[in-house]
């Protein structure tokens, strides 16, 4: 099997950007060296593979750009090197066939055109028509990059000529890409080849592109957007493949969601981190977020224009396309007192010097120990599916600062219209059922009025 190399010309352009080289092996004797035509700053890219620490939203969404488009070309020369033999790959006829590839309407590309649009080009057209929110848009990333794993693994593992398409994909396909889903964390093992031409994960902070265990949940999602997929090819045109009228998505299941209390979020607050400047800073972000339980991708977006009138006005980033509803939050002392103190340390008028969001969970759990809140808590494993007792700190995240403003709140005020006004629930969200949990202090007072 043909394998690639990456790395970067030692030339900048004018932009301060260097060309990514490929070296494709076809034999032990035919190394061949290839332009990608791709352009990065040599400070986003080292040892082969790309750099988004620290790096804005905006750039990391350039990156990543780069990257999809760097690994489409990779997949197109290893196929290459498994259609031909060592001795026609020549530099020149692997260059034509690039061009080819490049430029679809060429008349030899014409007279060879395949009957199926390559799923790549449907996921592109989609996203383009769609536009879905980053957040949303990298999900169908993910599972584009998992359908191109899928793919490789069907071609080294059953057919060497099997490529997906929307056109011909079968009911069977989806039950095995299914099964091929859960198990990636087993087959990362027996076929690294695959990982190293479509990661599974493309964050800097993984050490490996292992894919992890996932769950029930997880895979919901994934396969909702997979269906959404084919019903948009249906209603264009492209397709009429219907592979999911016989494939049941189960619904998602979960647990009561965990959150801390009024109490929790003050300890938080006033604990002592000025010998941590930077547990300071993410107990700050926290504790902010509690206040106005927003997503952290709207929160990282988030400008000091925000402010309105003494309330945090924002369009949720998730719902922009469905219900572009205007959310205020009044901001509370605590909020106030939290703002003021970054006001003379802003930068792009952002509210707060932000880091990854991999790195502000990381710190979560990090403030969570330190303060002391690290109770047991009964909580439904994600991945499993099973109950299990964990300590509330090691489970501490972003997440967990929208659900303390939501519970605590209805907790007070159990009217989820007026809470969703603020967190940016539709009315009658299902989400809210989850809420529904009297706290235990109510609980206590009821059960000390029974008179034996």
């Amino acid at each position: 099997m043909a394998t690639i190399q990456r790395s970067l010309s030692s030339k900048v352009n004018a932009n301060g950007n260097s060309e990514i080289m490929l070296r494709l092996s076809v034999s032990k004797n035919n190394k061949i060296r290839l332009k990608s035509r791709l352009f990065i700053s040599p400070t986003r890219f080292k040892d082969g593979a790309f750099v988004k620490k620290n790096a804005n939203p905006t750039t990391i969404e350039e990156i990543r750009s780069i990257e999809d488009n760097l690994i489409s070309l990779e997949r197109f020369l290893v196929g290459l090197g498994e259609q031909y033999s060592a001795d026609v790959l020549t530099k020149d006829f692997v260059m034509t066939q690039l061009d080819q590839w490049k430029n679809p309407s060429t008349p030899e590309l014409e007279a060879e055109k395949e009957p199926f649009r390559h799923f790549d080009s449907i996921f592109d057209e989609y996203l383009n028509m769609k536009s879905l929110s980053k957040a949303r848009e990298n999900h169908y990333r993910v599972l584009q990059r998992t359908l191109h794993r899928f793919e490789m693994y069907v071609q080294i593992t059953v057919n060497p000529d099997y490529h997906f398409s929307f056109d011909t994909c079968t009911t069977d396909d989806i039950y095995a890409f299914e099964e091929f889903f859960f198990a990636e964390h087993i087959l990362y093992d027996r076929y690294p080849q695959i990982y190293e031409l479509a990661p599974a994960n493309t964050r800097k902070q993984h050490k490996t592109k292992r894919p992890l265990p996932r769950g029930r949940n997880y895979m919901v999602g994934v396969f909702k957007r997979f269906k959404a997929l084919f019903n948009w090819c249906n209603k264009q045109g492209i397709s009429s493949n219907t592979p999911f009228v016989n494939f049941t998505i189960p619904q998602e299941k979960y647990g009561t969601p965990i959150f801390i209390t009024d109490d929790d979020v003050r300890l938080l607050a006033e604990h002592d981190f000025s010998k941590n400047q930077h547990l300071d800073t993410q107990r700050d972000i926290f504790v902010f977020q509690c206040c106005i339980g927003c997503r952290i991708s709207d929160l990282w977006d988030m400008t000091i224009d925000n402010i309105i009138d003494g309330a945090v006005e924002y369009i949720a980033d998730k719902t922009i396309q469905d219900r572009p509803e205007t959310l205020r939050v009044p901001l509370s002392l605590r909020a106030r007192t939290i703002l003021d103190k970054y006001k003379d340390n802003r930068q792009d008028r952002k509210l707060f010097p932000f880091i990854s969001d991999q790195r502000y969970n990381d710190a979560i759990k990090e403030i969570f120990e330190a303060a002391g809140i690290t109770r047991l808590v009964t909580r439904l494993n994600p991945t499993t599916g099973e109950e299990e007792k964990v300590p509330i700190n090691t489970i501490a995240s972003s997440h967990m600062a929208r659900r303390t403003f939501i519970g605590n709140l209805y907790n007070k005020v159990q009217d989820p219209n007026l809470i969703g006004s603020m967190s940016g629930h539709a009315e009658g969200s299902r989400a809210f059922a989850r809420y529904r949990k009297i706290d235990d202090i109510r609980k206590q007072q009821v059960i000390d009025q029974i008179g034996f």
